[in-house]
């Protein structure tokens, strides 16, 4: 019978692993059941990622993170920032375009007694009966006639405050009677149209007569009239009564409408109402301005591209500015005429012939106290203001 070997000679507890002689000296147990099921890296939770267990020895190899959907949030925000940057980017070539397009006016400069410079922000807004740029068949259109030449229509004296008050818009009258460097006294739009004058030497009549500095100019003919108003879409007017003038094209019904270019042009261009034509187109001229001003500075009409970019080279090629204003000063009087600005005329005095011609006269008094107000950047006296 043979021996047993002796208990150094074959440890309890040993075997071989692989060929190898195990290492301890503890039975070897058998594998559990969560053992023999496959590990996966979703399985097992924390420690499937960790290694498994205790410094992950022995486990298997898994990733050292586990994978994640992308959020959709972020998404959105690079979607944003891509417009953001279009906008931007289509901004700053907007911008560019239409200052290469402005047609630049020589019409402020220094001379000896020129007012200083007073607060708050002048324009003077002046619109011409050129023809320029219209055919034959857009002046029978539109009723304008051939006259050869320019001549002011239509002058208004826009002052906007530095602080929070109402922008004041006032008109002067083309037959206003006052003093013209080198040519003694005459009607106000003449300054414009003598041989040696223009817009320089209206922008100096009219500094002289007010008092107040002018910063900025801007003046529009016929052809650009028609052309902003028919790119915005057409602009409402309530016409406060019937209104039929064949020199000037139009047939209007009393009440609120939307006019085009054509019809507008015509409805402040009229001298078949009222006693004195001329004031009532003054009012008109001003209810006009207000209304094409608010209705292009409207979002419908902003934040629509096939508005908004036709009106920009509509206005861009159609508007003469001075020399010292751009793009962001139109901007800011846009603005400013949306503000509700107090819309006024010059305080009038009398009505006279003279020379054969009949001419308005101010009021001097109130006229010097409105623009004294104005140049102080203080709102207008309201016993200045006509009823």
């Amino acid at each position: 019978m043979r021996e047993a070997p002796a208990d150094d000679a074959c440890p309890r507890g040993s075997s071989r692993v692989y060929g190898k002689a195990r290492s301890g000296s503890t039975p070897v147990r058998p594998l559990s059941s969560s053992a023999e099921a496959p590990t996966t890296a979703f399985q097992g939770g924390p420690s499937a990622v960790s290694g498994g267990g205790s410094g992950g020895k022995g486990g298997p190899r898994t990733p050292s993170r586990s994978w994640r959907p992308k959020r959709p949030g972020r998404l959105a925000v690079r979607i944003l920032v891509g417009l953001l940057v279009v906008l931007l980017v289509l901004a700053i070539g907007g911008y560019f375009v239409i200052s290469s397009r402005l047609d630049k006016v020589a019409a402020l400069e220094d001379y000896e007694g020129r007012p200083a410079a007073t607060a708050g922000t002048n324009w003077l807004l002046v619109g011409s009966d050129s023809r320029e740029g219209l055919t034959k068949a857009q002046r029978k259109k539109l009723a304008t006639g051939a006259a050869v030449g320019r001549r002011t229509d239509t002058m208004m004296l826009l002052h906007i405050p530095d602080g929070d008050g109402r922008p004041t818009l006032v008109s002067l009258p083309r037959d206003s009677y006052v003093p013209i460097d080198g040519h003694g006294s005459d009607k106000l739009n003449a300054a414009y149209a003598f041989p040696d004058g223009g817009p320089k030497l209206l922008a100096r009549t009219v500094e002289k007569v007010t008092g107040l500095r002018l910063d900025h100019y801007m003046e529009i003919g016929f052809g650009g009239f028609v052309g902003i108003v028919d790119a915005i879409g057409g602009v409402e007017i309530n016409v406060p009564q019937a209104i039929k003038d064949r020199k000037a094209g139009i047939n209007l019904k009393k009440g609120l409408q939307v006019m085009d270019g054509g019809t507008a042009l015509g409805y402040v261009r009229t001298r078949a109402t009222g006693a004195i034509p001329d004031f009532d187109r003054t009012q008109r001229q001003r209810q006009f301005f207000s209304a094409v001003v608010k209705q292009a500075a409207s979002p419908g009409v902003l934040i629509n591209p096939f508005t908004s970019i036709p009106l920009a080279l509509s206005a861009a090629d159609s508007v003469g500015v001075g020399e010292e204003s751009g793009v962001f000063n139109l901007l800011s009087l846009a603005l400013a005429m949306g503000g509700n600005p107090v819309t006024t005329v010059v305080p009038i005095g009398s009505l006279p012939t003279i020379n054969g011609q009949a001419v308005v006269k101010w009021d001097q008094t109130k006229a010097l106290r409105m623009f004294k107000a104005l140049a102080e950047d203080k709102p207008v006296p309201k016993d200045v203001l006509p009823k």
